[in-house]
């Protein structure tokens, strides 16, 4: 991947010097078991979600915020892998920026924020262990950096565009929020059973992918990012992440209708959709009949 002499991103908050908190997930109004909690968490570790947005979701309440973090910091200019995520999202705030400008609207910067452990979000205490994931309370994705080893030891994808698209999937839940598809999908999950809100949740985490996709299309028409090897880097970490895979590899049986982010094959080919065509409108999961 050609990032060496991309610009970096000036919305990078590096809080792993302040160090992570203490805390858990409070959860008001909801109507959640153990094993939906469970599920999330597991779906979340692996796919790069807030599990907190999804807990909320599947659960029909609100996360009570948790307490204001510290300032925090740019990250040093000799850490290699906070060099590497601020380009990346300096890339994507120019890829989005021009996107939102040619229809006519205007793109918000989302902030990236670096922790270890756990750091406070507007959407509760974030952790290591859920994976990076996107919060619409404060418009910031978080990621601890160790998150990319798990990736490339455990989930064997490896890669700086498997790297990439992780981000970039995240950024794909920031472009959601600002269209109003996020706020319009809460809204209908509340009023739903928890298989058909599990159903839903597919459809948005799969338009991420697609967004991702868009996002790496345009990119590389620019800036030629991509080089032998990287889109295969990346549909393996799709494939890694995808619900039935995770499931297999938990030892339990494949069951769909527990599925909240898609199948391995629906994410590969939402993503390929976004990469192949670079067009927002070939990404409506929500009218596709067939995902």
């Amino acid at each position: 991947m050609r990032l060496d002499d991309g610009r970096e991103s000036s919305n990078v908050e590096d809080r792993r010097a302040v160090g992570g908190g203490r805390g858990g997930l409070s959860l008001t109004g909801g109507r959640l078991g153990l094993g939906t909690i469970a599920i999330a968490l597991v779906a979340s570790y692996f796919l790069g979600i807030n599990p907190m947005t999804v807990l909320s979701l599947l659960g029909g309440g609100g996360m009570a915020p948790a307490a204001p973090h510290a300032p925090a910091s740019a990250p040093p200019r000799d850490d290699a892998e906070a060099r590497f995520v601020s380009i990346v999202l300096a890339d994507t705030e120019d890829v989005w920026r021009d996107l939102f400008a040619k229809a006519g609207r205007q793109y918000v910067d989302p902030k990236l924020v670096l922790f270890r452990g756990s750091t406070p979000t507007a959407c509760g205490t974030g952790q290591a262990a859920m994976g990076p994931f996107y919060c619409p309370g404060d418009n910031k994705v978080y990621i601890d950096l160790s998150f990319y080893e798990e990736l490339k030891t455990r989930f064997r994808a490896p890669g700086d565009f498997a790297q990439a698209y992780v981000i970039a999937h995240e950024v794909g839940h920031h472009v959601q929020n600002l269209l109003g598809i996020s706020e319009k999908a809460d809204a209908a999950r509340r009023r739903m059973s928890e298989r058909d809100a599990n159903a839903l949740s597919v459809r948005v985490e799969l338009q991420a992918d697609c967004f991702a996709g868009v996002w790496a299309h345009h990119a590389n028409r620019a800036r030629r990012i991509l080089e032998t090897g990287d889109l295969e880097e990346a549909l393996a970490a799709a494939t890694a992440i995808g619900d039935d895979t995770l499931q297999r590899s938990a030892g339990r049986g494949v069951s769909p209708d527990s599925f909240t982010h898609g199948s391995a094959a629906q994410r590969v080919r939402w993503f390929r959709r976004g990469i192949d065509s670079g067009e927002l409108r070939q990404c409506d999961t929500f009218s596709a009949r067939s995902l």
